[in-house]
């Protein structure tokens, strides 16, 4: 089971910590009926996901609508027609002078932090990122780099503490291997999506440009950082060497990831992807997809938190549901519900009678529900009244 841990959370994402309430309900029921198609996803709103994640019926019906209105032309291995107009729009909105396609998110990082390391072995990186919990020590076992973690079970870490470790680090080996790369990710899922303080990040970046330190970030969920935090992806692509950003997450594709940064890193990318076995033939669909969200992911962003704030304000007045923000948080809410309501009644009520894909409590008692695209296909009285009508039936 050890291999399929790193995407347990999708599977557990609609379900949510499913053994703190199993006996209120026999469990293989309960999961046959979650894991059931809804009958209209496409107006579906899910409080599960990052973004929208078609089902193959709906993903093909947006393809069709974006090849009517112009004409979809194929790439070859991630060079041409879609891709090319994808990555243009990723160099023009990252500010870097290159980008190349990857297939997936976790080549765009490992090849970054080799190539941007060169010689040095050192990396310094989040404990709780992707790249250092979730990337099967590829760094290690493939590139050689040596991955040395910093704040533990925290969704970041400071200059000063990036400081201590390197200085730690030389001070404390006989014989001294170099630093290569600083790696950030942010937000960060495996803390609720918080994420990595902006003014942080700017003393990092000031402190390995003085040094010679190369910086990476793992910007999969970026725009979810932009939205929350007011800024720009410009503007945080402009402290690191290379950035990574996914084309899945909530941008609509079935998979797929674009690496950006200077010409001399990303030209080196294309003979690496290539020897690791990353070379796609024809990523067209993936491009289409993520190309046509992409152009409006701003504004879709600043919708979906205009609303949420909104409606998390009217659930606060609601009787046996609380909504609260978390620190330093992105798209992520943490959901309390009164012991008076039986969670499993309530999801089971809202999927099936409503199409609002909820969730259940957590080991900390909250429900944590993530704002996306979704919330945008229906009114917020709407979404209002459906709680409503769910919790008065849910109650025990």
């Amino acid at each position: 089971m050890s291999a399929y841990k790193r995407r347990d959370f999708l599977k557990l994402s609609s379900l949510s910590a499913l053994p703190l309430i199993a006996s209120a309900v026999p469990f293989k029921a309960f999961a046959i009926e979650n894991n059931r198609s809804l009958s209209k996803d496409s107006e579906a709103v899910y409080f599960i996901n990052d973004g929208i994640f078609y089902r193959p019926e709906d993903f093909i019906s947006k393809l069709q609508e974006i090849n009517t209105a112009a004409p979809i032309e194929r790439d070859s291995y991630g060079q041409g027609g879609a891709i090319e107009k994808l990555l243009k729009k990723f160099i023009e909105i990252t500010g870097k002078e290159a980008a190349v396609y990857m297939p997936t998110g976790t080549l765009a990082n490992q090849l970054a932090i080799s190539v941007l390391c060169g010689d040095n072995t050192k990396a310094f990186v989040q404990e709780t990122s992707h790249v250092y919990r979730d990337e099967a020590d590829a760094s290690q076992t493939l590139f050689n780099k040596r991955l040395i973690p910093l704040g533990e079970g925290k969704a970041h870490f400071t200059v000063e503490e990036l400081k201590k470790s390197v200085n730690y680090h030389k001070e404390g080996e006989v014989f001294v291997a170099g630093v290569g790369a600083i790696s950030i990710e942010t937000p960060v899922r495996r803390c609720d999506n918080q994420a990595f303080p902006l003014d942080e990040i700017k003393k990092i970046s000031a402190y390995c440009k003085e040094n010679g330190y190369k910086m990476h970030l793992d910007g999969a969920r970026l725009h979810m950082a932009t939205a929350f935090t007011n800024s720009t992806v410009k503007e945080y692509a402009s402290y690191f060497d290379t950035v990574y950003m996914c084309l899945y997450k909530y941008l609509g594709a079935t998979g797929g990831a674009v690496l950006c940064g200077d010409k001399e890193v990303i030209n080196q990318m294309h003979h690496l992807i290539k020897i690791h076995g990353g070379g796609i033939f024809s990523n067209w669909p993936s491009a289409a997809v993520a190309l046509h969200h992409l152009n409006v992911i701003d504004e879709t962003m600043e919708k979906v938190k205009i609303k949420s704030k909104d409606l998390f304000n009217q659930f606060n007045q609601l009787k046996g549901i609380k909504v609260s923000s978390i620190e330093n948080g992105t798209n992520q809410f943490n959901v309390l519900l009164d012991k008076g309501i039986d969670p499993v009644k309530l999801n089971s009520r809202l999927r099936g009678e409503h199409t609002i894909v909820f969730g259940l409590p957590q080991k900390d008692g909250f429900v944590k529900i993530k704002v996306n695209a979704t919330l945008l296909r229906r009114d917020n009285k709407l979404i209002l009244d459906s709680f409503k009508e769910a919790i008065a039936f849910a109650k025990v």
